[in-house]
């Protein structure tokens, strides 16, 4: 266990809750998630509940300028499981006065009334696992919806309230050609949404797609088609008017993610839920993952951390560096320097001169950010920055 130094402790602002269950798991997906049907659902609820207020007692909390709840599919829960959950957020996370209150949610089965329960419980905004629209690789990479149930969420969450809504798109999909993804991104943009967010498909270990992968049966575009995918991307969205604030997220102006910023700014937040990962009090820790075991943790009044591990200085200052650079704005100096007491460049000069060299980053004595070739090549510049024992 941690102990917290009161007089150096900042109260995070921002809280993850993980929610890990499922109607169907998509043949990607490697996130701590389990089939919903036969679950203790509404016991795990009463270990999260147990679980934040725990927590909160050892890391007191400011005022939540972010709550972002993910899964697994928070609301693959019941109405009645929906408004408990709420009520544990409500009655333990104090708010700030003006709060990103974001649930994740897959079209098809965010019902009306279940937008109506989140929307009177003061939740703000919504992130949509849409992916494709090809009805065919939706089948394809396991997903439940169709194109058509985009439509009807998007129609429901607009005369539920919400304006703030994002949707995740993910190309390099298997048999996916650029004007497949073409096409997606045009059916994306017509729905005139704030916020966009496209990933390049990763393949991950205990999926369905890593054993295809492993017998020689998926088919994926490769890199150069990839690529262009990406570059595709970066261009539609600059056409119709998102900025590209970060690697992989786009928004109109004042959509940008708060919570997601408060990961790449390298700032602490709470994480709460079977397999999270939080980072409070100069440490990064996860929780353990199977259910039986987080709520047994927690029934025995300890908190179900699995894995705990003190950030040193020269990670500290490593992570700022890789993942500020993922930001438009880069890595400030300013901000390095109020933060470490040290420059960028007192630490990490040759990879900065070498980055520049090369053409992955720009430097104009303000702030080090990635060129559009780095952003092509991210992880080889992150991967610089990580400096060896």
């Amino acid at each position: 266990m941690i102990n917290v130094n009161h007089l150096s402790y900042t109260a995070p602002t921002a809280a993850y809750i993980h929610i890990p269950f499922c109607q169907h798991i998509c043949h990607y997906c490697d996130f701590n998630k389990f089939f919903l049907q036969g679950q203790p659902v509404n016991e795990y609820l009463e270990a999260l509940d147990e679980e934040v207020g725990l927590t909160l007692a050892q890391f007191p909390a400011g005022a939540m300028k972010s709550i972002f709840v993910g899964g697994g599919t928070p609301t693959a829960l019941n109405d009645l499981q929906l408004e408990k959950l709420c009520k544990t957020i409500n009655a333990h996370l104090p708010r700030a006065r003006e709060i990103e209150y974001t649930f994740e949610g897959n079209p098809g089965d965010l019902s009306y009334e279940k937008l109506t329960i989140l929307k009177n419980n003061g939740v703000n905004r919504l992130s949509l696992g849409v992916q494709s629209f090809n009805d065919a690789l939706l089948e394809k990479i396991g997903r439940s919806h169709r194109a058509k149930d985009v439509y009807k969420t998007v129609e429901d969450a607009k005369k539920a309230g919400f304006e703030n809504i994002s949707i995740d798109l993910i190309y390099s999909l298997p048999g996916q050609t650029l004007e497949d993804f073409r096409e997606t991104l045009s059916e994306a943009l017509s729905l005139g949404l704030p916020h966009f967010s496209g990933y390049s498909l990763i393949i991950e270990p205990k999926t369905v797609f890593y054993n295809l992968m492993r017998k020689g049966k998926l088919p994926l575009p490769g890199e150069d088609v990839e690529a262009a995918m990406y570059e595709l991307l970066m261009d539609e969205m600059a056409l119709h008017g998102y900025r590209q604030y970060e690697i992989s997220n786009f928004s109109k102006e004042g959509y940008e993610s708060i919570h997601n910023l408060t990961y790449w700014k390298n700032e602490e937040y709470y994480g709460f839920g079977a397999g999270a990962h939080s980072y409070l009090g100069k440490a990064r820790r996860s929780n353990i993952g199977p259910l039986n075991r987080y709520m047994a943790a927690l029934d025995e009044g300890r908190l179900p951390v699995l894995e705990e591990n003190k950030v040193t200085d020269v990670e500290a200052m490593e992570e700022e560096m890789f993942l500020g650079l993922r930001m438009a704005e880069g890595v400030k100096r300013e901000v390095f320097e109020r933060k470490y007491g040290k420059s960028p460049d007192a630490i990490f000069r040759g990879q900065i001169n070498h980055l520049s060299k090369n053409g992955l980053i720009e430097d104009d004595g303000i702030s080090i950010r990635l060129t559009r070739k780095g952003r092509m090549l991210g992880n080889e510049v992150f991967q610089s920055f990580l400096m060896k024992d």
